[in-house]
Order: structure tokens, then C-alpha cells, then sequence
């Protein structure tokens, strides 16, 4: 795929869960099929080893294995993607990219590091030595609330201007007064906010998701996408219930029983039973029981029909 410029960068983003064996080895396999399943879906675009991907618990063999696959996959069905080269080390984190340049992503996805909390400065030149490895690919900024530093968007925008490079930024999104400030920044990064909040984040000026809905059905996600094109009030019906549907079904497992996010994206796929990536997260992380599907499901398909099968 050719890289995407900032303008390029928009709508529903799905996720590539990482598949698991009981003894916490890789199953390429079930992640190849997982490609399929989202191919097939039509999504905007597929992205791998973000924090649902658990990239933090990849091996570097298995990091170049799992690029490999959805490269080979989405080149020939001409379907964008994007690389998570992310990484605590900058150093590892540069490497990843480097590996990756060949296998032609649309853009790559990246954090800061993250041991000790960086300046600006710090931050640009940790992009700036990026962007000399990245040959004209984008970089995308994932900077999510536990980050060890979330920036306001006048620190997003001066990051946009210093660091050339920098064409997304995937945020938790804000009020009515964040969006204000970040307007002015959109024409040079493409903003990416939650994916339950997408319909009011489109509407107030945000351009897609890398979407935790699109973990509970990559399909129904992207026809929710759609029609924020055609009947924005009606997309934004469907996300007051995706909210009430987060609030009351997900958010506990992170706020009562300290589950970490990616254990919640996974369980949303098995919620949604679109794709076989299993419940096991890799050790030390602790896994949702699958048996909490079958508590849930009833009240899902009450809430939001649209994304649980019959």
C-alpha cells in the first residue's frame, strides 16, 4: 500500500486482536483467519500491535511474524493498514520501524517512550528520529489516558508543526471546549477518538476511530460509520446506547474488578463472536472468563442489537 497522508486517515479502524495458545504461544493461524474475517468486513482500514494486539508481550519474532501476515494479507486485497511499532524502548521502537518499511504500511502507529514521561522537546526528537527511518510513512500518535504524559491539543498541534511526520493522533477525545481547541489542528493530523463516542466526535470535527467497537462487530461498526454520512441523528441514537452499553457491561471490568483495557477489547470480540481470538491474554495479564459472554450477552443484544448476533 502507498502511505496515507493526514487528509487520507479517516473512519472506522478495526483492530487486530492477537490470538493465544493455552500454553501462551502465538497462533498465527487463527490471526491470519482474523484478517480474513476483517477483509472481508470492508473496514476503513486494519491496524495491528496496539494495546489490544498486546504488543508490550510480543516477542520481536513474533512482532515481525504478525506484521508479516497482515501485510501479505491487506497488500493484496488492497485493504489500508497500519503497523503498531510501539515500544517502552525508543530504541526497539525504531528498530520495529525499520523492519516494517518494506512491508508497506499505510502509516505506523507509535507511542512515546514511556519509562520517564518526556519533555516536547524530547517528544520531537523522539519523532524526528523516527521519521528519518520511516521513508515518507506517516506516523500516527497513540496517546491514550494511561499514558504517562496526555498532551492538550496546544501541545498536539505544536508536536504536528515540529515534528513533519506526525499526520494522526489517537486521543480520548474531550468536551465541547477540547474539540474547539483541536479544530484548528485538524487540517494538518487526522484525529482519531473513541470508537463508542465516534458519532459525536464526528460531529464535532473528529475524523474516525481505531475502534473499540469494531472489536464487539468490525461489520455493524462500519455500518454505524456509514451512516454518520447519511443520518448523523440517527448514528448518534445508536451511540447513546453504545455509551449505556459500555457504561453498564465494560467499564466494571476495569473500574470494580481492575481488568486491563485489552482484556476488555478481547472480550468484546468473544462477545461479539465475529472472529475465533479466544479469552486467554498473555501472562502476567489476567483473562475475563468467557463465561461472563453468556451474564452479558442478554443485555447487549437489548442494547444494542445492531452489533450482537441472534
Amino acid at each position: 500500500m502507498r502511505p496515507l497522508a493526514a487528509s487520507q486517515i479517516r473512519g472506522n479502524w478495526a483492530t487486530l486482536i492477537t490470538a493465544w495458545n493455552v500454553d501462551d504461544s502465538l497462533d498465527l493461524g487463527r490471526v491470519a483467519a482474523e484478517i480474513d474475517v476483517l477483509v472481508a468486513a470492508r473496514v476503513d482500514g486494519i491496524y495491528s500491535n496496539g494495546t489490544a494486539g498486546e504488543f508490550h508481550a510480543q516477542t520481536e519474532e513474533e512482532f515481525d511474524r504478525i506484521s508479516e501476515c497482515l501485510a501479505e494479507k491487506c497488500n493484496a486485497a488492497g485493504m489500508p493498514f497500519q503497523i503498531g511499532v510501539s515500544h517502552m524502548s525508543a530504541q526497539i521502537s525504531r528498530e520495529r520501524l525499520r523492519r516494517v518499511v518494506p512491508l508497506s504500511p499505510s502509516a505506523v502507529q507509535v507511542i512515546l517512550p514511556d519509562w520517564f514521561p518526556v519533555t516536547e522537546d524530547e517528544a520531537v526528537a523522539f519523532l524526528e528520529g523516527m521519521s528519518e527511518v520511516a521513508n515518507g510513512i506517516g506516523l500516527v500518535l497513540y496517546n491514550p489516558p494511561h499514558a504517562k504524559r496526555v498532551w492538550n491539543p496546544e501541545q498536539i498541534g505544536r508536536l504536528a508543526a515540529r515534528g513533519r511526520a506526525l499526520t494522526g493522533i489517537k486521543t480520548a477525545g474531550g468536551d465541547d471546549a477540547w474539540y474547539a481547541s483541536m479544530r484548528q489542528h485538524q487540517a494538518r493530523i487526522s484525529v482519531f477518538v473513541p470508537g463508542h463516542l465516534l458519532a459525536s466526535g464526528v460531529q464535532r470535527g473528529a475524523h474516525g476511530a481505531y475502534s473499540n467497537v469494531a472489536c464487539l462487530n468490525p461489520a455493524a461498526a462500519e455500518r454505524w460509520t456509514d451512516q454518520m454520512r447519511t443520518d448523523l441523528p440517527g448514528a448518534l441514537e445508536v451511540e447513546q446506547r453504545l455509551r449505556r452499553f459500555m457504561d453498564a457491561c465494560i467499564a466494571p471490568f476495569i473500574t470494580e474488578q481492575k481488568y486491563c483495557n485489552a482484556a476488555c477489547d478481547r472480550f468484546m470480540a468473544l462477545l461479539g463472536g465475529w472472529a475465533d481470538v479466544g479469552d486467554k491474554m498473555r501472562w502476567p495479564y489476567r483473562s475475563i472468563p468467557a463465561s461472563e459472554a453468556t451474564r452479558i450477552r442478554p443485555i447487549a443484544q437489548e442494547l444494542v442489537p445492531e452489533f450482537i448476533k441472534p
